[in-house]
């Protein structure tokens, strides 16, 4: 790795901020300079695109004007402003960040991004993307997309997918930061890791920066950055319950530990806590006496689901993917003792807050549904 001298770095910083003053992005977090503001839209921009992350931004700060309406919100009205977004934790975390910032910090947010770390789930890069931009601090932000682009720049051969690589490319980042303009910088980096230098279709042809990219120079732009691969998502293996009574459709709540946390959704089982695999209409013996009654009338007529046909869903987490196969059944009544939940009525599914999982699983039984008609 070959670092530049002053006067290469001034010409990078001039080349780069002249480029992004003509043609950054109008993105509605960028009006203003409001940590909160900012804060949001990097915690929702965390594994999802910008272009579905500008809606959500703009309902969440209508719903939520500011931090101290956040901290105060009910905890399903902030789930229900996060649906679709997927990870619930983060928005769990970013109330309570946003409670810290109210009680500890008496509403002013913290001005360093050592500081800001002290926030419930800010970890470097978003403490380092707050700091620089509304608080004008010389510190790097270091997300993916700066991986991305200084790996080429400079050739570095690390690899992103170790902790300790962060540390590297925060020393090489902060040599070459703008010390006038620090949140512009990092934001044209941002800009420039999604366009020119994209991470599959880069066009460094056209970069503005294309004289300063040594991997493009040299032929290898794609070889970087240099990342070790995932282990592929383990395949697990769920029934989904689909309950339907004269009181509604039968949600439960998810356990407070573990995937989709404090959620509602149908109730979920994993084929191995099964005694055999389900077949065609029957459930084991053991789970379908253990779900309740026909009627109160026949306490000895089993609950009989039927299985809709080409109905598995998939849904991948990060190291988890989930195949689910549907269960139907219709009750006039419902023993509530093996899943304690609640009825809902189809009309009112707009006013909880479900996994998008759940939603997948809601669509495929709509479709499988109105194909039978």
């Amino acid at each position: 790795m070959i670092m530049w001298d002053d006067a290469k770095i001034t010409a990078f910083q001039e080349t780069l901020l002249t480029w992004y003053d003509s043609e950054k992005r109008n993105l509605p977090w960028r009006r203003d300079h409001e940590p909160y503001h900012i804060w949001v839209s990097e915690i929702m921009l965390q594994q999802t695109q910008v272009n579905t992350v500008i809606p959500y931004y703009e309902r969440f700060m209508e719903w939520f004007p500011s931090v101290e309406n956040f901290a105060n919100a009910p905890e399903e009205r902030i789930l229900k402003a996060w649906e679709g977004l997927g990870y619930y934790s983060r928005v769990r975390n970013m109330q309570k960040a946003a409670k810290q910032v109210v009680q500890d910090y008496a509403g002013q947010w913290p001005q360093t991004a050592k500081e800001l770390q002290n926030l419930v789930g800010i970890g470097p890069y978003t403490a380092g993307a707050i700091a620089s931009i509304a608080f004008n601090e010389v510190v790097p932000a270091v997300d993916g997309n700066a991986f991305r682009v200084f790996s080429r720049l400079f050739e570095i051969e690390d690899d992103i997918a170790k902790p300790q690589t962060r540390l590297i490319f925060e020393k090489v980042i902060q040599q070459v930061i703008s010390k006038e303009r620090p949140g512009d910088f990092n934001q044209a980096v941002m800009d420039l890791g999604s366009s020119y230098m994209s991470a599959k279709n880069p066009d460094s042809e056209h970069s503005p920066v294309k004289s300063f990219n040594q991997a493009y120079l040299d032929g290898k732009e794609l070889d970087f950055p240099v990342k070790s691969k995932k282990p592929r998502p383990v395949e697990m293996p769920y029934i989904a319950l689909i309950i339907e009574t004269e009181k509604g459709y039968l949600f439960e709540k998810r356990s407070s530990k573990g995937m989709l946390a404090n959620l509602l959704a149908f109730p979920l089982i994993k084929f191995e806590e099964l005694e055999d695999k389900p077949g065609d209409v029957l459930l084991t013996d053991d789970l379908v006496i253990k779900l309740g009654q026909w009627s109160q009338d026949n306490l000895n007529h089993k609950l009989i689901f039927s299985a809709l046909e080409g109905s598995v869903v998939k849904h991948t987490f990060t190291h988890q993917k989930w195949l689910i196969e549907l269960f139907t059944v219709k009750s006039k009544s419902f023993d509530l003792s093996y899943f304690p939940g609640e009825f809902i009525l189809e009309k009112d599914f707009d006013q909880i807050a479900v996994p998008k999982v759940q939603q997948k699983i809601w669509d495929k039984y709509i479709s499988l549904s109105s194909n039978k008609f």
